[in-house]
Formats: C-alpha cells, sequence, structure tokens
C-alpha cells in the first residue's frame, strides 16, 4: 500500500456525485411522522436525503450494480426520524457512520447505538427484520449503506458491530473481509470482498492500493478532495477502478475515502 513506481496505473471512471439519484422519499414510507417544518436542527428539508451509486428503489436510469457490489447508498437522516423496521433476505448488509449517531434493532434482539466511525454488518439469509433509527434531537446521521450479493443463499443470519480505536492516518485501513480469508480484518462476510477505509491528510508522497489482474474496486470519496490515477474526485463522487494495476492517492488538503475490493466481473 505503499508507493511504487513500477508498477502501471489502473483505469478509473469517475462517477460524479451531480451524477447519482438523490432520492428523498415520503416519510410515511418507513414510518416516519411528517418533515419538521421550520427545524434549526434539520440540514435537509426532507429526512432522508440518500444518494444512490447504483439502481435502488424508484431509481432505474443508472447501473444496476458493480461486480457483487449491488448498492452503495450515501444516506443522511435527520434528527428524529430513520428507518422503520422492515425486513431482508440473502444479501450481506454493511453500513459506515460518517457522523452523528445510529440505533439498530433486528428481530434477533440485537439493540444498540454506534457512532461516528462505527461499521455494522447483517447476514440476512434466510430472512432478518431490522430498524435504524437517528434518535439524536439535534444531530444529522451519514451513513454509507453496502449491500453485497452473498456467495450463497440461505445463510443463518447475523448481526455484528466494530468501533476502530486506531486508525493509521495517510493510509488504507482494512475494516470488512472474506470470513474465508485469514487477515486482520475485525469484520468478515459472506463474500470476497475487501473494504477499506483511509484518512489523508498533506501528503508528502501518494499512496499506492494494488489492484491485480483479476480484481476490481469502487471507490467513494466520503469527504474532502483527492487525485486518483489523475482523476479529481470531490465529495460524494464514485469511481470504478479495474486492475491489473495501482490506484494512487495524492492529496494536498483532507480527504477521507473508502474501497470495495472484490474479483473482477
Amino acid at each position: 500500500l505503499t508507493l511504487n513506481t513500477c508498477l502501471m496505473l489502473a483505469s478509473v471512471v469517475r462517477f460524479a456525485a451531480n451524477s447519482l439519484y438523490l432520492s428523498t422519499p415520503n416519510p410515511a414510507w418507513f414510518g416516519n411522522p411528517a418533515n419538521a417544518s421550520p427545524n434549526p436542527y434539520w440540514t435537509h428539508k426532507n429526512w432522508l436525503a440518500s444518494r444512490f451509486h447504483f439502481n435502488f428503489a424508484e431509481s432505474s436510469g443508472g447501473r444496476d450494480s458493480f461486480g457483487v457490489l449491488r448498492v452503495l447508498n450515501d444516506d443522511l437522516i435527520q434528527p428524529s426520524r430513520g428507518f422503520g423496521a422492515h425486513p431482508h433476505r440473502n444479501m450481506e448488509i454493511c453500513t459506515l457512520i460518517v457522523s452523528g449517531e445510529l440505533t439498530h434493532k433486528d428481530s434477533m434482539g440485537t439493540e444498540e447505538t454506534l457512532g461516528a466511525g462505527g461499521i455494522q454488518f447483517m447476514t440476512a439469509g434466510t430472512g432478518i427484520t431490522h430498524a435504524e433509527y437517528n434518535n439524536h434531537p439535534t444531530t444529522p446521521v451519514r451513513l454509507l449503506q453496502l449491500w453485497i450479493t452473498p456467495r450463497r443463499a440461505s445463510l443463518t443470519p447475523n448481526y455484528g458491530s466494530h468501533t476502530p480505536t486506531q486508525q493509521t492516518k495517510n493510509n488504507w485501513n482494512l475494516l470488512i473481509s472474506d470470513v474465508l480469508k485469514k487477515d486482520e480484518a475485525p469484520i468478515r462476510i459472506n463474500q470476497d470482498v475487501g473494504i477499506y477505509s483511509g484518512k489523508f491528510s498533506d501528503l508528502a508522497e501518494p499512496v499506492d492500493f494494488e489492484l491485480k489482474e483479476d480484481r476490481q474496486a469502487y471507490l467513494v470519496c466520503i469527504n474532502g478532495k483527492a487525485s486518483i490515477n489523475g482523476v479529481e474526485l470531490e465529495m460524494h463522487d464514485g469511481a470504478e477502478i479495474r486492475g491489473p494495476g495501482v490506484l494512487r492517492i495524492d492529496t494536498s488538503t483532507d480527504a477521507e475515502l473508502m474501497i470495495v475490493e472484490m474479483q473482477k466481473a
């Protein structure tokens, strides 16, 4: 994950934030009361503003998926609002909390609240019902919700979470990996993926992430700005990257990034 001047750069295709579908669903769809108006603590007029990187819900004009990554939604949930109880089957669902607090409840009896930097995962398998809510009265929560197709159906439902206590700045930190791999990931799911995050600032030299011939990755610029193999990305932008080659990160400011690395489709 360090600079290697001998490797070629992988291909990068940018998807700008303004090209993503922005969903602002009716609050009643998820069991919410009417939008609060006016409310000095709300940062958006709707209870939810969700940027879809792939087709989802009412959106059908974009890409359906990228490899096993079926859904990637960048959600902003206003105070005292959330997703009421709803079911899932046969999907690995991972949530990375960018800011604020998220409270989870599910049909297995789990209930917990995670703050910024927290990660939750669910194996929906044969069926699970859950609710995700922002109980904070004054602070919105922003999260990244990822749905990943599992390697097989009808798995036993499962839920877990992790909040990293220490992450290395200006480097990629492995958060989620395959249950079949032997690495140091704190969370494991039922698919051949690696999910990494990194906070980069005032880099003295670029930071590399290598993709093998048979691998591809989807990158999200969570916050800030960064150059990815010379392609400029800003907040909410996404990018498809295909190996072989390196993914070279460079920035003279602050950037928070996430990569989902997987088998090439």
